[in-house]
């Protein structure tokens, strides 16, 4: 049986966000921006998401647009990763996002905040 350490709610955040900065960056061949990892409280988590957000709004689409093709290269650990841009982003990037904020969104849960499905998705 494989043992699991718990990653906690901070780690979770700071994960998703990483995931997508350097997703986002890797694909527009540019450099993502580098955070300490330093975060304890709610309003630095959510600084932490705002600066996210800033990010991948000074993206212009011409950065994104023909990266469907471009090799991405990952280093993970003691293995070597390589997609075409279109699959990097379907089957790394998004799955990464979706488990780490589904997992912040369950810890939240389980530590009593009220939080339904709408909060999730977001209003539609």
């Amino acid at each position: 049986m494989l043992a699991y350490s718990f990653i906690p709610l901070s780690r979770q955040v700071q994960i998703a966000c990483d995931i997508v900065n350097r997703g986002a960056a890797r694909l527009a061949g540019t450099e993502a921006p580098q955070f300490k990892d330093n975060e304890t409280t709610f309003e630095q988590l959510i600084e932490r998401i705002q600066k996210t957000i800033s990010h991948l709004n000074t993206f212009q689409p011409e950065q994104i647009n023909g990266s469907e093709e471009r090799t991405i290269t990952l280093q993970m650990r003691d293995n070597t990763l390589s997609f075409q841009g279109m699959q990097f982003l379907l089957y790394f990037v998004l799955p990464n996002l979706y488990f780490h904020v589904t997992t912040a969104y369950d810890i939240l849960r389980h530590c009593g905040v009220e939080l339904g499905k709408r909060d999730f998705l977001g209003q539609i």
